[in-house]
């Protein structure tokens, strides 16, 4: 058999090969860029009915919800919380998240003097992007 037949046949009998390292290492990377730059917001663990409000806006930066329910029980990441352990509570998320906002969630059946404890308690807390939640109407 000439040379080149032999040459040819044993190339096409050499299987081709797939290196796939280069995109495993690019998979993780797009992990972890994506986790780095998610932000995660704690909800209240609540569920309430929001007041309407025609000046209502989305809020970007929101990292934690405190929610009051129409009873005037306060939930931080769905737990009940005593209005006076609001503070310890803010001043903890605070150290994890210097430039966190939080945003009060209240139903709109719950009593204003209970909503302006937790305001009061947020702000002594020293969170300076305090909100409160609402909705656009229909």
């Amino acid at each position: 058999m000439p040379r080149s037949i032999r040459y040819s046949r044993r190339i096409k009998s050499r299987g081709q090969d797939l290196n796939i390292t280069p995109l495993i290492d690019m998979v993780f990377i797009l992990l972890i860029f994506f986790m780095v730059t998610t932000s995660f917001v704690k909800e209240s663990g609540v569920v309430v009915e929001r007041p309407q409000a025609k000046t209502a806006t989305t809020k970007e930066k929101a990292s934690l919800m405190v929610g009051v329910d129409k009873e005037g029980v306060v939930h931080i990441q769905g737990r009940p919380v005593d209005v006076r352990m609001i503070r310890t509570r803010i001043e903890r998320f605070l150290a994890e998240t210097p430039e966190g906002g939080v945003v009060i969630v209240a139903d709109k059946s719950s009593r204003t003097g209970i909503v302006i404890q937790v305001l009061d308690e947020i702000r002594l807390a020293g969170v300076k992007d305090v909100s409160l939640a609402a909705e656009v109407p229909r």
